[in-house]
């Protein structure tokens, strides 16, 4: 963990994955589901009061023609002037227009909160390093489906693609 951490709103984006009813729900661990969307909403609030974009990523399975119950993202959420993407892997990136909108936003820097953090937020994460994107990791932010599985992504892999920090240290102040 570092310190308060100043981001430059006109260049970062939120990126949220998977806070849908269903997923919220599973058991998680190191925090519950409603820790993490609280923690995600608290942050959504401050990047939309400094204009900064918030994306939310969402999963739908692609051999379904319905989707499950709760396969939409929690109801308020997202508020107008969100980005929403709708994946249908595990990343957020791979066949849709997440990069592309980030690109034409003038984005540069990718804070990430999410479910789980092990897939959903670190396949996203990966693929964001690839294209060049600076990372932040919000850890309080993100839970997954064992304790084991959120330590060794915000321990030793999050901290070789970017920053790790918790809600309390992302600060957003223009440049």
């Amino acid at each position: 963990m570092t310190a308060p951490l100043a981001l430059d709103p006109a260049r970062t984006a939120l990126v949220l994955v998977d806070l849908m009813d269903r997923i919220v729900a599973l058991p998680l661990e190191p925090r519950k589901g409603t820790e993490v969307l609280h923690t995600a909403e608290e942050l959504a609030h401050s990047f939309r009061a400094a204009g900064a974009p918030v994306v939310l990523v969402r999963v739908e399975r692609p051999s379904l023609a319905e989707q499950p119950p709760g396969s939409g993202l929690v109801a308020g959420l997202r508020q107008e002037g969100d980005v929403e993407i709708v994946k249908r892997t595990i990343g957020g990136f791979q066949g849709t227009e997440l990069d592309a909108r980030l690109r034409r936003l003038g984005v540069t820097r990718l804070v990430f909160g999410g479910v789980a953090t092990n897939l959903g937020v670190e396949s996203t994460a990966r693929a964001a390093a690839d294209l060049g994107y600076d990372l932040v990791f919000v850890e309080d932010a993100m839970a997954a489906l064992t304790g084991p599985e959120h330590e060794a992504s915000v321990r030793l892999d999050f901290p070789r693609l970017g920053t790790v920090v918790t809600a309390a240290d992302v600060r957003l102040t223009p440049a």
